[in-house]
Formats: structure tokens, sequence, C-alpha cells
């Protein structure tokens, strides 16, 4: 059942289901969840009437779920999705110029093995990206650099000790889930790094080419759910340097409770300590359906309020002002899109206008704003 508090809706854009949504100035970029959708332009200039400007498509059992826009210049993961596949698909990042966000111009496809990339950050000049790579267990973190778009320079990688078989290392894990790096974010010269079943890592990017591991934390097990997002916050609150942390509500070790948010304190950053969760109060306890809880903060933080996107609970606004009693402070629950029994919000962005973006991984982007 919809519910509405503290947020109104401005518009809609219906369109197939998305992994993500990125905004440069008064266009969005939609990456959807799944071919033949692939990635699709929308003009925001008027929130209450978006305007389809173009699209992209993916070839059967690929997809491009994943979107950033930095400077003109798009990037789109592309990444298997199912074992039907043509075999001449390539997995990788794909560059764009979308200089005329109406006719975006492949610049190149940047290529690597496996299944592809995953999840990935753009800074205008690097990528941080989670490519799988030949030799290696899984997704490793790679740096590339993008100082020329048609021609992507590895920089440095890092992963987990155990990953590079190739290398002859041996498995540190042993019948454990295997390492996975989900997606990098940075903060100055840092790396906070979710790592899937693995908790996540910082690491000390002064020197690109060697990245160095500060200090990590692993808490699945006891804890049931992967680890998607390490968002470090650019301010102090309260004098501490906190960093909020996303688990994923998806590949339960078993069945549980639906994920939920962490409050990290990264003050002192070799000795990451967690001060405070936060779980919807309607929540008992009780094992629930995967993609019911937590998955994604909006990684543009623009103040102590986050906003999550929480799968099948829609969109919460929590504050840590209050780093120990995170709390919530407004929501926005529409009623499930056509085609779905229930919501299923994958992503949430912010543009220089304050308006949320909110899309769902099965149809629809919702644009809200925060009221008082």
């Amino acid at each position: 059942m919809a519910s509405v508090k503290g947020m109104r809706e401005v518009g809609w854009f219906d369109c197939a289901g998305g992994g993500q949504v990125a905004i440069d100035g008064r266009t969005a970029y939609i990456a959807h969840m799944k071919f033949p959708h692939g990635t699709s332009v929308v003009d925001i200039a008027d929130p209450k009437k978006p305007r389809l400007l173009a699209t992209l498509e993916m070839p059967v059992g690929t997809h491009s779920h994943k979107v950033r826009v930095v400077n003109g210049i798009m990037l789109v993961n592309r990444e298997k999705l199912t074992n039907e596949v043509d075999p001449d698909f390539v997995g990788g990042l794909g560059i764009y110029d979308v200089s005329n966000p109406a006719k975006p111009r492949e610049i190149t496809l940047w290529k690597t093995a496996g299944k592809g990339v995953h999840r990935f950050e753009f800074d205008g000049r690097y990528a941080y990206i989670s490519p799988t790579v030949e030799g290696y267990v899984s997704n490793i973190l790679m740096i590339l650099d993008l100082k020329d778009p048609a021609r992507p320079q590895e920089v440095g990688r890092w992963w987990v000790p155990g990953q590079w078989r190739a290398g002859g290392e041996k498995s540190t894990w042993g019948d454990g889930v295997p390492p996975r790096c989900h997606h990098p974010l940075r903060l100055g010269n840092r790396l906070y790094t979710s790592y899937w079943h693995h908790g996540f890592y910082i690491l000390d990017i002064e020197d690109m080419a060697k990245p160095r591991l500060v200090s990590g934390m692993d808490w699945s097990p006891p804890f049931t759910h992967p680890t998607h997002t390490a968002l470090p916050i650019p301010f102090p609150v309260r004098g501490r340097r906190l960093m909020v942390v996303t688990d994923e509500d998806v590949a339960k070790l078993w069945p549980s409770a639906p994920a939920f948010m962490w409050v990290v304190d990264i003050t002192d950053e070799t000795h990451p300590v967690p001060i405070s969760t936060f779980q919807l109060p309607e929540f008992d306890g009780s094992p629930q359906p995967a993609m019911t809880g937590c998955h994604q903060p909006c990684e543009k933080v623009t103040s102590t309020e986050i906003p999550v996107a929480w799968f099948a609970r829609g969109l919460r606004v929590v504050d840590i002002a209050d780093p120990h009693r995170p709390s919530e402070v407004a929501h926005f629950l529409p009623d499930p899109p056509p085609g779905s029994d229930r919501l299923s919000t994958n992503d949430v962005t912010v543009d220089e206008r304050g308006l949320l973006f909110m899309i769902d991984r099965v149809r629809g982007m919702h644009i809200v704003e925060r009221v008082v």
C-alpha cells in the first residue's frame, strides 16, 4: 500500500526496470536491468514531464545496468547476465560521447575477460571498476585512466589474497563464498570498497599503481547478507568521520530477516568501528524473501539525511545527525509498478535542485522532493 511521509512526488517516467540512474545537469541517464534495454537518456529540465531523448540497446543474455556521466563522457558497464549469450559478446566498459545527450556516440569499448564489469565510479578522469579478469577468481578492483577516453589505460589493481590463481595464490576463505569486489567509492586518496561476503576495505591510492590496504572489516558471517556499498561521509558528524555501509538483501547465507544499514566510525581508519545500525521497524526478525530489505544509499551526500533505496520498502531517508541513533525522517512508497506485485526500489540519486530520482528494477522512475 502506498505511503508517503515528508516527500512529494513531482514526476514519473515510464520505462523498463533500471539498476542505476545518474544525473548530469538537466539530463538523466537510466541504466536498465535487462536486455534488450541498455541505457535511456531522458530530458528532466521539466521534472513534471520527463522526455526521452535516446536509447541504447544490449544483446540477449547481457545487461548494462550501471551508468556514470561526467563532462560529456558516459560510461556503462557491459556484463553477461545469463548463459544464453552470443559467443562474440565481450564484457567490459562502454565509453560514449554524450556532449549531445540526444545523440550518444560510442568512443570505444574497454574489454575484459569473463563476465565483464559489474559496477564502478567515475570522477571524470579515472574510473574505479570491478571487472572479472583472466587468472583471477571473481571480480577484483581496477583503476582505469581515461585522460584519453578513446584509449583507456589500466593504472593499478587490487585484490584479496587468494584471488590471483594464475599467480599461484591459494584460497584463504576455505569453503566460504569467494571474494568479489562489488564497487569502490573514492574520497580524497582513499577508495572505500565493498567486497560482497567479504565486507569492505579501505585502500590508500596515493600511488594509484600500488593501492595499499589501510583496513577492512567483514561481518558476513555471522550476518547473512553481502556488503553492497561503503559510502564515506565527506564531512565530520559530531566531530567524527563516518561511513554508511549497506548490505544488500540478496544472496543470503541462510534464511534471515532483511538486510539493514550500518554506521561505521572511521575516525581511526586503521580500526573501523560499527557504532549503530538502522532497520525498518516493521520487521520482526523473522526470515523474509530476498529483495525485501536494504540495498543502496544515494552516493551523492548533501547532508546527514541519507536517502536509501530499500527494495520492497521503497525510498527511506535516514538521518545520521546522531550517528549512534540513526532515524527515519521521510519515506516514499508508491504503489507497485505495472507488471509487479511489490516495489523493487533499486537506486536513488539527487540533482542540484534537490530532486530525488528513484528507479525501480521492474519498471519506472519516480521523481520526488523532500518537504518539511
